[in-house]
């Protein structure tokens, strides 16, 4: 069995990113039956040192789409710009994702592995493949900011569970 570059991301990603999709509207309808105002959600940190829940939502995309066209290009920096502060426009952000990841073709994306990519934050530079940066770096990333967004809302007592942040796993047919 070959697996490729492409099946060890986009699936994945697909998954999650519905998934936190999902998510919000979880938060939606919470912040509609408590009378609560989008913003104290979108707003809302673990830690005070933390990023808030928006910015969680915002970096998912970063780390998918975003990591991607940064080894297509060589180079990624993380996006310290503002992110969306409601929820339609966490939507926008999520499903533009969505879309872009869907559209890549298996093929053209694999050629992508041996990319020189560098991650680079200010005058800080990590060198890597456009495989190892995907999957060491950005995957997990990813993954963290994703959980994030889910830590988050279930702290503020949104009723989310585990099958919530898992989505739909891609079962045998």
């Amino acid at each position: 069995m070959t697996f490729s570059l492409y099946d060890a991301t986009i699936p994945s990603n697909l998954q999650i990113l519905r998934a936190v999709d999902a998510l919000i509207d979880k938060a939606e309808a919470f912040a509609v039956e408590r009378g609560i105002e989008p913003a104290a959600l979108i707003d809302a940190k673990l830690a005070e040192d933390m990023l808030p829940f928006g910015y969680q939502v915002k970096s998912c995309a970063a780390h998918s789409v975003g990591g991607i066209e940064g080894v297509r290009g060589g180079v990624f920096s993380p996006d310290r710009g503002a992110w969306p502060t409601d929820f339609a426009g966490l939507h926008t952000v999520l499903r533009d994702a969505i879309t872009t990841l869907e559209a890549i073709d298996k093929d053209e994306f694999d050629t992508l592995a041996e990319n020189d990519t560098k991650f680079e934050f200010g005058t800080f530079v990590m060198p890597f493949t456009g495989a190892n940066f995907l999957l060491s770096f950005s995957q997990p990333n990813f993954y963290f900011h994703a959980t994030t967004a889910y830590a988050i809302l279930r702290a503020q007592g949104v009723p989310i569970g585990k099958r919530d942040f898992l989505g739909t796993p891609r079962m045998k047919a």
